[in-house]
C-alpha cells in the first residue's frame, strides 16, 4: 500500500478572533466544577467563563447545549511511526487522528527507525510538531537503539525537554539497566515508563489460557507481565525513582500496583481500551485485530483492570495506538505484527465501557483521559481557567455509532472495535488557537 506522505495535511483550522462557546456543561475534576457556563475565548486565550456572556459581533458561536467541555484529552502512549515506518502514520496523520478522539496532546513512544534516543531526533519531531494544533511530546529510549544495555543520554534529554522515557515495545530485561534508569528517575524527577514484558519465556502470540489451548496457538503467560512489574517495583523502591507501568492487563500486575501505592511508592499504571472493553475470546475469530501485546486476557483480569480503574490503582487511560498497514495486519494470526489503533475511539469506549456501565463517572473518566496523564509527566492540568490558552474538547456521551474503520483519519485500519456499537462523540477539539471540528 502507497501513501503519499505529502498529502497528509493538518486537519485543523486557526480560530478566529472572537469565539464563544455557549451552554455547555463543563466538567473539570481538578476544581470540581460540573455546570453549565460559556467560555469566551479571545486570540485563543479564556477570557470569560459566566453563566450568560453577550454574543458581539464577529465571534464564532459554538453551541454546546446538551455537551460537555473539558480539558483537552491527552494520551501518554502513542506510536505516531515517525521517522521511518511513515507508510502506517506519521506525525500528521497521527496527529489528525488524535484531534478527531478529542486529544490535545500526546505522549510518541521512541520505537520508531532510527529509535527516538538523542536531542537531535528529538528536536527534529518538536520543531516539525510545533505548529500543531496537538502538542506532540516526544518520549524518548531508556536505552540506545532500545537494546536494553546502555543507559541514553538522560541529563542531556531532560534539559532538551524530555517528560519522561521508555523502551517501549520491548521490555528492559537487564535488572541493572532498570536500576540506574529508575536512579537517574529520581535525580531527574521524571518517570520511567515500562513495557512490562519478561522475554525469557517462549515467544507467544495470545494470552495463555483457555482459548490459546482451544484454538492451539502459542499462549503468552502472564508471568511475562507480573514478573517485570515486580521487579520493576522493587527496584523502584530501593532506588526512590518514579516509575509509571504502561498498559497494564493483568490480575497480579493490578494487585502489585495497588499494593506499591499503599506503601507510598511512586509507582503509577495506564490501560489502554481494549483491555478494559474486550477479552481473549475475541481471539476465536482469528482476526488480527485483536492481536497485541500485551494480549487480550482472560475474563478475571479484565475484571481486576476495572477495578483498579474504579478505586484508583490504575491512574490513566492511554491507546497505546499502534498502527500497521493492511499489508502487514492482513495474514496469518501467527505472522502478524502486535499492536492496534486507538485514538478516535478511546473516548468513545471509556464512555460506552466504563461511565455507561457505572464504573466511573464522567467526571473520574476525564481526570483519567485528560487530567492524570499530565500529572505524571509534569504538564500544567489546571486547564479551565481565566488566562489560560483554551485547551477543549466538546462531545457528548448519548450519541450511539457503529465503528467504521474506513472512516478514520489514520492511515491505518487495525482498530479492535471495527463494527461496534458504541456511544459518545467529540464535536470539537480546541488548543494552540486552532480548532478541529467534526465533519
Amino acid at each position: 500500500m502507497f501513501n503519499n506522505l505529502t498529502l497528509t495535511k493538518p486537519e485543523y483550522k486557526n480560530l478566529p478572533v472572537k469565539v464563544l462557546i455557549k451552554n455547555g456543561k463543563i466538567v473539570d475534576p481538578v476544581n470540581g466544577i460540573n455546570e453549565i457556563k460559556d467560555i469566551k475565548i479571545i486570540d485563543g486565550v479564556i477570557e470569560e467563563i459566566a453563566t450568560k456572556i453577550a454574543v458581539e459581533d464577529d465571534t464564532l458561536v459554538i453551541n454546546a447545549e446538551g455537551k460537555y467541555i473539558s480539558q483537552g484529552f491527552f494520551d501518554m502512549h502513542v506510536h505516531f511511526r515517525d521517522p521511518g515506518i511513515e507508510q502506517a502514520e506519521n506525525i500528521v496523520s497521527g496527529s489528525n487522528a488524535a484531534m478527531a478522539g478529542g486529544f490535545t496532546g500526546v505522549a510518541m513512544m521512541p520505537n520508531t527507525e532510527p529509535c527516538i534516543d538523542n536531542k537531535f531526533l528529538f528536536n527534529d519531531l518538536v520543531s516539525r510538531s510545533k505548529d500543531f494544533l496537538v502538542d506532540c511530546h516526544p518520549i524518548p529510549a531508556i536505552t540506545v537503539g532500545r537494546k536494553g544495555e546502555k543507559i541514553t543520554e538522560m541529563a542531556e534529554l531532560v534539559e532538551t525537554g524530555a517528560l519522561g522515557f521508555t523502551d517501549d515495545g520491548s521490555g528492559v530485561q537487564s535488572s541493572e539497566s532498570s536500576r540506574r534508569a529508575l536512579e537517574y528517575s529520581k535525580m531527574f524527577d521524571v518517570p520511567i515508563m515500562v513495557h512490562a514484558q519478561d522475554t525469557s519465556f517462549e515467544p507467544g502470540v495470545m494470552n495463555e489460557g483457555f482459548y490459546s489451548t482451544l484454538l492451539g496457538m502459542a499462549g503468552i503467560s502472564n508471568l511475562t507481565e507480573d514478573l517485570m512489574i515486580s521487579r520493576d517495583i522493587h527496584i523502584a523502591e530501593y532506588t526512590g525513582g518514579k516509575l509509571h507501568i504502561q498498559h497494564i492487563s493483568t490480575k497480579k500486575g493490578v494487585e502489585l500496583v495497588r499494593d506499591a501505592k499503599k506503601r507510598g511508592l511512586k509507582v503509577t499504571a495506564e490501560v489502554t481500551p481494549h483491555h478494559f472493553s474486550l477479552t481473549d475470546e475475541k481471539v476465536t475469530t482469528f482476526s488480527t485485530d485483536f492481536k497485541m501485546a500485551p494480549p487480550l486476557r482472560a475474563e478475571d483480569d479484565l475484571k481486576a483492570v476495572l477495578e483498579g480503574l474504579k478505586d484508583g490503582t490504575i491512574d490513566a487511560i492511554a491507546t497505546d495506538h499502534a498502527p500497521h498497514t493492511p499489508e502487514k495486519k492482513n495474514v496469518e494470526f501467527d505472522f502478524a505484527p502486535f499492536g492496534v489503533i486507538g485514538l478516535e475511539t478511546s473516548f468513545a469506549a471509556g464512555n460506552s465501557n466504563l461511565v455507561k456501565k457505572g464504573i466511573l463517572t464522567i467526571e473520574s473518566l476525564i481526570e483519567k483521559m485528560a487530567v492524570n496523564p499530565r500529572k505524571i509527566l509534569k504538564l500544567d492540568y489546571d486547564l479551565i481557567k481565566v488566562g489560560n490558552k483554551a485547551n477543549l474538547t466538546i462531545f457528548d456521551t448519548e450519541t450511539e455509532f457503529v465503528v467504521d474503520r474506513f472512516k478514520m483519519k489514520s492511515l491505518s485500519r487495525n482498530t479492535a472495535f471495527n463494527g461496534e456499537t458504541l456511544f459518545g462523540k467529540v464535536y470539537h477539539t480546541i488548543n494552540n488557537g486552532k480548532i478541529f471540528s467534526a465533519e
